[in-house]
Protein backbone atom coordinates (compact mmCIF):
# COMPACT_ATOMS: atom_id res chain seq x y z
CA UNK A 1 0.00 0.00 0.00
CA UNK A 2 2.84 2.37 0.75
CA UNK A 3 4.45 1.82 -2.67
CA UNK A 4 1.14 2.36 -4.43
CA UNK A 5 0.62 5.63 -2.53
CA UNK A 6 4.05 6.95 -3.58
CA UNK A 7 3.46 6.36 -7.35
CA UNK A 8 1.03 9.32 -7.85
CA UNK A 9 3.32 11.67 -5.94
CA UNK A 10 6.28 10.73 -8.20
CA UNK A 11 4.18 11.44 -11.28
CA UNK A 12 3.37 14.90 -10.04
CA UNK A 13 7.02 15.56 -9.27
CA UNK A 14 8.14 14.51 -12.74
CA UNK A 15 5.38 16.59 -14.32
CA UNK A 16 6.48 19.63 -12.34
CA UNK A 17 10.09 19.03 -13.37
CA UNK A 18 9.04 18.78 -17.01
CA UNK A 19 7.13 22.07 -16.78
CA UNK A 20 10.10 23.77 -15.17
CA UNK A 21 12.40 22.43 -17.85
CA UNK A 22 10.11 23.73 -20.58
CA UNK A 23 9.92 27.14 -18.94
CA UNK A 24 13.68 27.18 -18.58
CA UNK A 25 14.15 26.30 -22.23
CA UNK A 26 11.77 29.10 -23.25
CA UNK A 27 13.62 31.58 -21.09
CA UNK A 28 16.98 30.43 -22.47
CA UNK A 29 15.70 30.72 -26.06
CA UNK A 30 14.39 34.24 -25.42
CA UNK A 31 17.55 35.26 -23.61
CA UNK A 32 19.68 33.70 -26.35
CA UNK A 33 17.77 35.63 -28.98
CA UNK A 34 18.48 38.99 -27.35
CA UNK A 35 21.75 38.12 -25.61
CA UNK A 36 23.97 39.45 -28.40
CA UNK A 37 22.08 42.76 -28.49
CA UNK A 38 22.19 43.02 -24.72
CA UNK A 39 25.96 42.43 -24.74
CA UNK A 40 26.43 45.14 -27.35
CA UNK A 41 24.38 47.62 -25.34
CA UNK A 42 26.04 46.65 -22.07
CA UNK A 43 29.60 47.17 -23.23
CA UNK A 44 28.61 50.39 -25.03
CA UNK A 45 27.01 51.68 -21.80
CA UNK A 46 23.69 52.05 -23.61
CA UNK A 47 21.80 50.84 -20.52
CA UNK A 48 19.26 48.63 -22.30
CA UNK A 49 18.07 45.79 -20.10
CA UNK A 50 16.86 42.36 -21.19
CA UNK A 51 13.36 43.29 -20.06
CA UNK A 52 13.43 46.31 -22.37
CA UNK A 53 14.47 44.11 -25.29
CA UNK A 54 11.68 41.65 -24.61
CA UNK A 55 9.21 44.54 -24.28
CA UNK A 56 10.32 45.92 -27.65
CA UNK A 57 9.62 42.59 -29.28
CA UNK A 58 6.16 42.49 -27.72
CA UNK A 59 5.45 46.05 -28.91
CA UNK A 60 6.40 45.13 -32.51
CA UNK A 61 9.55 47.23 -32.36
CA UNK A 62 12.74 45.95 -33.99
CA UNK A 63 15.18 45.69 -31.05
CA UNK A 64 18.18 45.61 -33.35
CA UNK A 65 17.34 49.04 -34.80
CA UNK A 66 16.84 50.58 -31.36
CA UNK A 67 19.96 49.02 -29.81
CA UNK A 68 22.28 49.98 -32.65
CA UNK A 69 20.83 53.50 -32.76
CA UNK A 70 21.19 53.87 -28.99
CA UNK A 71 24.80 52.64 -29.14
CA UNK A 72 25.63 55.18 -31.86
CA UNK A 73 23.95 57.99 -29.90
CA UNK A 74 25.79 57.13 -26.69
CA UNK A 75 29.14 56.89 -28.47
CA UNK A 76 28.51 60.30 -30.05
CA UNK A 77 27.68 61.86 -26.69
CA UNK A 78 23.95 62.33 -27.31
CA UNK A 79 21.60 62.03 -24.36
CA UNK A 80 18.64 60.13 -25.80
CA UNK A 81 16.26 57.71 -24.12
CA UNK A 82 15.13 54.36 -25.43
CA UNK A 83 11.47 55.32 -25.09
CA UNK A 84 11.96 58.32 -27.40
CA UNK A 85 13.44 56.08 -30.08
CA UNK A 86 10.66 53.52 -29.68
CA UNK A 87 8.00 56.24 -29.95
CA UNK A 88 9.52 57.57 -33.16
CA UNK A 89 9.83 54.05 -34.57
CA UNK A 90 6.18 53.28 -33.80
CA UNK A 91 5.17 56.59 -35.39
CA UNK A 92 6.70 55.41 -38.67
CA UNK A 93 9.92 57.41 -38.49
CA UNK A 94 13.39 56.48 -39.63
CA UNK A 95 15.32 56.22 -36.36
CA UNK A 96 18.80 55.49 -37.87
CA UNK A 97 18.49 58.47 -40.23
CA UNK A 98 17.50 60.78 -37.38
CA UNK A 99 20.41 59.56 -35.23
CA UNK A 100 22.85 60.09 -38.10
CA UNK A 101 21.50 63.62 -38.65
CA UNK A 102 21.79 64.46 -34.94
CA UNK A 103 25.38 63.20 -34.85
CA UNK A 104 26.28 65.25 -37.94
CA UNK A 105 24.59 68.35 -36.52
CA UNK A 106 26.38 67.90 -33.19
CA UNK A 107 29.76 67.65 -34.89
CA UNK A 108 29.00 70.74 -37.00
CA UNK A 109 27.77 72.75 -33.95
CA UNK A 110 24.27 73.04 -35.40
CA UNK A 111 21.49 73.45 -32.86
CA UNK A 112 19.22 70.50 -33.71
CA UNK A 113 17.04 68.92 -31.04
CA UNK A 114 15.48 65.47 -31.05
CA UNK A 115 11.98 66.97 -31.26
CA UNK A 116 12.85 69.08 -34.29
CA UNK A 117 14.66 66.23 -36.03
CA UNK A 118 11.80 63.78 -35.56
CA UNK A 119 9.25 66.37 -36.68
CA UNK A 120 11.22 66.94 -39.88
CA UNK A 121 11.53 63.20 -40.46
CA UNK A 122 7.82 62.56 -39.90
CA UNK A 123 6.98 65.47 -42.23
CA UNK A 124 8.54 63.51 -45.08
CA UNK A 125 11.71 65.57 -45.39
CA UNK A 126 15.13 63.97 -45.54
CA UNK A 127 16.61 65.18 -42.27
CA UNK A 128 20.08 63.89 -43.10
CA UNK A 129 20.08 65.71 -46.44
CA UNK A 130 18.90 68.87 -44.67
CA UNK A 131 21.79 68.73 -42.20
CA UNK A 132 24.27 68.04 -44.98
CA UNK A 133 22.88 70.97 -46.99
CA UNK A 134 23.16 73.16 -43.93
CA UNK A 135 26.83 72.19 -43.52
CA UNK A 136 27.68 72.03 -47.22
CA UNK A 137 25.64 74.60 -49.21
CA UNK A 138 23.81 73.39 -52.29
CA UNK A 139 23.86 74.92 -55.78
CA UNK A 140 20.54 75.10 -57.65
CA UNK A 141 20.36 75.76 -61.38
CA UNK A 142 17.84 78.39 -62.43
CA UNK A 143 15.90 77.46 -64.45
CA UNK A 144 15.74 73.80 -63.57
CA UNK A 145 17.12 71.75 -66.52
CA UNK A 146 14.54 69.06 -65.77
CA UNK A 147 11.80 71.37 -67.07
CA UNK A 148 13.39 71.47 -70.52
CA UNK A 149 14.30 75.17 -70.36
CA UNK A 150 17.94 76.22 -70.32
CA UNK A 151 17.60 80.01 -69.90
CA UNK A 152 15.33 82.61 -68.37
CA UNK A 153 14.11 84.91 -71.15
CA UNK A 154 13.19 88.54 -70.48
CA UNK A 155 12.82 91.70 -72.58
CA UNK A 156 14.41 95.06 -71.75
CA UNK A 157 12.64 98.36 -72.38
CA UNK A 158 14.32 98.76 -75.78
CA UNK A 159 12.60 95.57 -76.96
CA UNK A 160 15.72 93.34 -77.08
CA UNK A 161 15.40 89.88 -75.54
CA UNK A 162 18.00 88.80 -72.97
CA UNK A 163 18.59 85.16 -72.04
CA UNK A 164 20.04 84.50 -68.58
CA UNK A 165 21.21 81.38 -66.79
CA UNK A 166 21.72 81.67 -63.03
CA UNK A 167 22.99 79.50 -60.19
CA UNK A 168 21.64 79.91 -56.68
CA UNK A 169 23.67 78.80 -53.69
CA UNK A 170 21.42 77.90 -50.77
CA UNK A 171 21.83 76.51 -47.28
CA UNK A 172 19.13 74.58 -45.45
CA UNK A 173 17.38 76.45 -42.66
CA UNK A 174 16.60 73.85 -40.00
CA UNK A 175 14.12 76.07 -38.17
CA UNK A 176 11.98 76.59 -41.29
CA UNK A 177 12.37 73.11 -42.72
CA UNK A 178 8.92 72.06 -41.47
CA UNK A 179 6.33 74.06 -43.39
CA UNK A 180 8.90 75.93 -45.47
CA UNK A 181 8.77 76.14 -49.26
CA UNK A 182 10.93 73.82 -51.34
CA UNK A 183 13.53 74.33 -54.08
CA UNK A 184 10.84 74.89 -56.72
CA UNK A 185 9.73 78.04 -54.91
CA UNK A 186 13.30 79.34 -54.79
CA UNK A 187 13.70 78.74 -58.54
CA UNK A 188 10.38 80.42 -59.32
CA UNK A 189 11.15 83.47 -57.17
CA UNK A 190 14.64 83.90 -58.57
CA UNK A 191 13.29 83.60 -62.11
CA UNK A 192 10.63 86.20 -61.37
CA UNK A 193 13.25 88.55 -59.91
CA UNK A 194 15.50 88.18 -62.96
CA UNK A 195 12.63 88.89 -65.36
CA UNK A 196 11.59 91.96 -63.34
CA UNK A 197 15.14 93.32 -63.20
CA UNK A 198 15.76 92.91 -66.93
CA UNK A 199 12.34 94.34 -67.75
CA UNK A 200 13.12 97.50 -65.76
CA UNK A 201 16.45 98.04 -67.56
CA UNK A 202 16.46 100.81 -70.16
CA UNK A 203 18.59 98.81 -72.59
CA UNK A 204 19.91 95.30 -73.00
CA UNK A 205 23.41 96.82 -73.02
CA UNK A 206 23.09 97.64 -69.33
CA UNK A 207 22.43 93.98 -68.57
CA UNK A 208 25.40 92.84 -70.66
CA UNK A 209 27.71 95.43 -69.11
CA UNK A 210 26.77 94.75 -65.48
CA UNK A 211 25.15 91.33 -64.97
CA UNK A 212 25.96 91.57 -61.27
CA UNK A 213 23.21 94.19 -60.98
CA UNK A 214 20.72 91.38 -61.49
CA UNK A 215 22.19 89.44 -58.56
CA UNK A 216 22.17 92.46 -56.26
CA UNK A 217 18.60 93.48 -57.03
CA UNK A 218 17.30 89.93 -56.74
CA UNK A 219 19.08 89.36 -53.42
CA UNK A 220 17.64 92.59 -52.02
CA UNK A 221 14.11 91.26 -52.56
CA UNK A 222 14.45 88.66 -49.75
CA UNK A 223 13.37 85.74 -51.90
CA UNK A 224 14.14 83.14 -49.22
CA UNK A 225 11.35 84.32 -46.92
CA UNK A 226 9.18 81.46 -45.62
CA UNK A 227 11.28 78.86 -47.41
CA UNK A 228 13.31 75.97 -46.07
CA UNK A 229 16.51 77.53 -47.39
CA UNK A 230 18.69 80.57 -46.94
CA UNK A 231 20.01 82.10 -50.15
CA UNK A 232 23.73 82.74 -49.85
CA UNK A 233 24.41 84.04 -53.37
CA UNK A 234 22.93 84.33 -56.84
CA UNK A 235 25.50 84.07 -59.62
CA UNK A 236 24.77 84.85 -63.27
CA UNK A 237 26.43 82.03 -65.18
CA UNK A 238 25.58 83.13 -68.72
CA UNK A 239 23.98 86.10 -70.51
CA UNK A 240 23.02 86.04 -74.19
CA UNK A 241 21.15 88.39 -76.51
CA UNK A 242 18.03 86.97 -78.09
CA UNK A 243 15.60 88.29 -80.67
CA UNK A 244 14.43 91.85 -81.21
CA UNK A 245 11.04 91.26 -79.68
CA UNK A 246 10.06 94.94 -79.93
CA UNK A 247 10.63 95.09 -83.68
CA UNK A 248 8.87 91.77 -84.15
CA UNK A 249 5.87 92.99 -82.20
CA UNK A 250 5.78 96.22 -84.21
CA UNK A 251 5.94 94.24 -87.46
CA UNK A 252 3.15 91.99 -86.28
CA UNK A 253 1.11 95.04 -85.27
CA UNK A 254 1.72 96.67 -88.66
CA UNK A 255 0.64 93.49 -90.42
CA UNK A 256 -2.47 93.33 -88.27
CA UNK A 257 -3.25 97.00 -89.04
CA UNK A 258 -2.72 96.33 -92.76
CA UNK A 259 -5.16 93.45 -92.71
CA UNK A 260 -7.65 95.53 -90.77
CA UNK A 261 -7.43 98.42 -93.23
CA UNK A 262 -7.71 96.02 -96.16
CA UNK A 263 -10.81 94.52 -94.60
CA UNK A 264 -12.30 97.98 -94.10
CA UNK A 265 -11.47 98.97 -97.72
CA UNK A 266 -13.00 95.77 -99.01
CA UNK A 267 -16.08 96.52 -96.93
CA UNK A 268 -16.37 100.02 -98.42
CA UNK A 269 -15.82 98.62 -101.92
CA UNK A 270 -18.57 96.06 -101.41
CA UNK A 271 -20.88 98.79 -100.11
CA UNK A 272 -20.07 100.98 -103.14
CA UNK A 273 -20.75 98.13 -105.55
CA UNK A 274 -24.02 97.42 -103.82
CA UNK A 275 -24.93 101.12 -104.01
CA UNK A 276 -24.06 101.15 -107.73
CA UNK A 277 -26.31 98.19 -108.36
CA UNK A 278 -29.07 99.90 -106.44
CA UNK A 279 -28.69 103.08 -108.53
CA UNK A 280 -28.69 101.11 -111.80
CA UNK A 281 -31.87 99.40 -110.73
CA UNK A 282 -33.35 102.78 -109.85
CA UNK A 283 -32.38 104.17 -113.28
CA UNK A 284 -34.02 101.23 -115.00
CA UNK A 285 -37.10 101.76 -112.90
CA UNK A 286 -37.24 105.46 -113.80
CA UNK A 287 -36.68 104.67 -117.50
CA UNK A 288 -39.57 102.26 -117.36
CA UNK A 289 -41.69 105.01 -115.86
CA UNK A 290 -40.62 107.38 -118.70
CA UNK A 291 -41.50 104.77 -121.33
CA UNK A 292 -44.88 104.31 -119.74
CA UNK A 293 -45.40 108.06 -119.67
CA UNK A 294 -44.31 108.45 -123.35
CA UNK A 295 -46.68 105.65 -124.31
CA UNK A 296 -49.54 107.82 -123.13
CA UNK A 297 -48.55 110.75 -125.43
CA UNK A 298 -50.02 109.30 -128.67
CA UNK A 299 -53.19 108.52 -126.82
CA UNK A 300 -53.36 112.08 -125.56
CA UNK A 301 -52.74 113.47 -129.10
CA UNK A 302 -55.46 111.27 -130.55
CA UNK A 303 -57.81 112.39 -127.82
CA UNK A 304 -56.98 116.03 -128.61
CA UNK A 305 -57.78 115.46 -132.32
CA UNK A 306 -61.11 113.95 -131.46
CA UNK A 307 -62.02 116.80 -129.17
CA UNK A 308 -60.78 119.43 -131.53
CA UNK A 309 -58.13 120.77 -129.18
CA UNK A 310 -55.31 120.07 -131.68
CA UNK A 311 -55.33 120.97 -135.34
CA UNK A 312 -53.54 119.38 -138.24
CA UNK A 313 -51.15 122.31 -138.59
CA UNK A 314 -50.29 122.14 -134.95
CA UNK A 315 -49.51 118.45 -135.35
CA UNK A 316 -47.20 118.99 -138.35
CA UNK A 317 -45.50 121.88 -136.58
CA UNK A 318 -44.83 119.55 -133.60
CA UNK A 319 -43.49 116.89 -136.00
CA UNK A 320 -41.10 119.39 -137.55
CA UNK A 321 -39.88 120.46 -134.14
CA UNK A 322 -39.28 116.80 -133.15
CA UNK A 323 -37.43 116.11 -136.40
CA UNK A 324 -35.28 119.19 -135.93
CA UNK A 325 -34.54 118.09 -132.32
CA UNK A 326 -33.56 114.57 -133.44
CA UNK A 327 -31.20 116.01 -136.07
CA UNK A 328 -29.53 118.28 -133.53
CA UNK A 329 -29.05 115.37 -131.10
CA UNK A 330 -27.64 113.22 -133.90
CA UNK A 331 -25.16 115.92 -134.92
CA UNK A 332 -24.23 116.45 -131.26
CA UNK A 333 -23.37 112.77 -130.78
CA UNK A 334 -26.47 111.91 -128.83
CA UNK A 335 -29.00 109.25 -129.59
CA UNK A 336 -32.01 110.43 -131.64
CA UNK A 337 -35.46 109.86 -130.36
CA UNK A 338 -36.90 106.61 -131.51
CA UNK A 339 -40.40 107.37 -130.44
CA UNK A 340 -42.53 109.03 -133.10
CA UNK A 341 -46.07 110.12 -132.63
CA UNK A 342 -48.55 108.12 -134.61
CA UNK A 343 -49.72 109.46 -137.91
CA UNK A 344 -53.18 110.85 -138.02
CA UNK A 345 -55.64 108.92 -140.06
Amino acid sequence: MTMLAQVPSLVWVWALVAVLVIILLIILSVVGRFFKLWIQGYFARASISMIDLIGMSLRKVDPRVIVLSKVRAVQAGLNLTTSDMESHYLAGGNVPSVITALIAANKANIDLTWKTATAIDLAGRDILDAVQTSVNPKVIDCPNPATGKTTIDAVAKDGIQVKVKARVTVRANIDRLVGGATEETIIARVGEGIVTTIGSSESYKQVLESPDLISKKVLDKGLDAKTAFEILSIDIADVDVGENIGAKLQADQAEADKRRFQAEAEKRRAMAMAREQEMQALVRENRAKVVLAEAEIPLAIAESFRKGNLGIMDYYRMRNIQADTDMRESLGGGQPRTETPPRTP
